[in-house]
């Protein structure tokens, strides 16, 4: 168990990002990861103070078997189903995480030392499904620490307050658009409401809201590039740090409001907007684009591993770069739209392609799996 404390050998960039308020977590997670030492590691000395997981980096640490052989032979010999396996073997490394970041989630009073473990994604359009879903992980994990997943499709949002209401904390993920993130707001604070009515202590209830960001670029990015003109060249690369800068307005404005104000005099925690997606994807820019230019308070950054190594290496964060950037954003937006490009068709286009993109992950995975029973002689259906 590794507390924040111990925390001190970082140096540079990302202790900045800490002194800043932004919160360090990987968005990656593997067995070998946790029993090499290597995540204990990564919060000693480079300040990672939370875990986020989704279906794809499940996909590619129980894909390759390493690390899983012993428990996927007592799985085999048990006769269980491919799902069971995997419910078995996800939960059991989320577990493991969630207590070597148990010093942190203690001295932060569970702010971070956060591991997110995300409901089977073939749930997103079933509200019902989904609820019943995240009370079982939250079971099987059985940590204080775990935050349970759940996407932010229409399906999701009332899940998300019934979640939330049953005093389970959440991780609501694949947010793309400030309309959606409006509706995530109000989920978690009907969530609190609700549990808030059950004499649930709304202090020990924590949320994150994944907005997602590379993503957004790859896609407008593409568009303006087919326009091939200077004005929407030279808007490239701008679209994703606008539409999080006015994330965060959206953040500002709701959890200085009167609704949420009523809640924090019951002890309630604000639901901090989680800036996921920061790898970047084109080489044309900064690889560490999204952590630089996207440094605001109460925050949480999820980096994958290679842009936490580079913002080490070579960040530049010189305070906040987002609170004052609202006019601007406003305007490259607006100047995205009038080129033809809808930013409502784009982000429809990446919810719908995000929760495709991890249900895919997810059946590679079962299938993955299903082999790893059957070379053990068990069916696994």
């Amino acid at each position: 168990m590794i507390t924040v404390t111990e925390a001190t050998a970082t140096a540079g960039a990302l202790q900045r990002l800490a002194d800043q308020g932004v919160s360090v977590w990987l968005d990656d997670l593997s067995r070998r990861r946790i029993e090499s030492g290597n995540l204990a590691e990564l919060i000693r000395t480079k300040n990672v103070v939370g875990v986020t997981t989704n279906p794809s980096i499940f996909q590619a640490a129980i894909g390759s078997g390493e690390g899983y052989e012993e428990q996927l032979a007592d799985l085999a010999t048990r006769g269980v189903t491919v799902d069971e396996a995997v419910r078995m073997m996800t939960t059991a490394d989320v577990r493991s995480a969630a207590d070597v970041l148990r010093g942190v989630y203690d001295a932060t009073g569970g702010r971070d030392g956060r591991v997110s473990i995300e409901v089977d994604p073939r749930l997103a359009h079933d509200t019902r499904a989904t609820v019943a879903e995240a009370r079982q992980l939250a079971w099987l994990v059985d940590r204080p620490n775990v935050m349970i997943k759940i996407p932010a499709t229409k399906a999701g949002l009332p899940a998300i307050t019934e979640v939330i209401g049953a005093g389970i904390s959440v991780n609501v993920t694949l947010i793309f658009s400030l309309e959606r993130y409006r509706e995530v707001m109000d989920a978690y604070l009907a969530g609190l409401e609700k549990a808030q009515a059950a004499g649930i202590d709304l202090a020990g209830i924590h949320s994150v809201a994944s907005f997602f960001v590379s993503r957004v670029d790859s896609e407008i990015d593409k568009r303006l590039s087919l326009l091939g003109t200077d004005e929407a060249l030279g808007l490239r690369g701008r679209a994703a740090l606008a539409n999080t800068r006015l994330a965060y307005e959206a953040y500002e404005n709701v959890f200085a409001g009167d609704r949420f104000t009523a809640l924090a005099g019951a002890r309630a925690n604000p639901q901090r907007p989680l800036w996921a997606s920061t790898g970047v994807k084109d080489p044309a820019f900064r690889d560490t684009l999204y952590v630089e230019e996207l440094v605001a308070p109460g925050t949480v950054n999820t980096m994958p591993e290679a842009t936490l190594d580079a913002a080490a290496d070579h960040g530049d964060v010189r305070g906040d770069t987002v609170t004052g950037g609202y006019a601007q954003a406003r305007a490259d937006l607006a100047a995205v739209e009038r080129l033809g490009v809808s930013y409502d068709e784009v982000v429809e286009q990446l919810e719908h392609e995000g929760v495709a993109k991890f249900e895919a992950a997810w059946q590679d995975l079962l299938a993955a799996v299903t082999k790893s029973l059957d070379s053990k002689g068990v069916d696994g259906e």
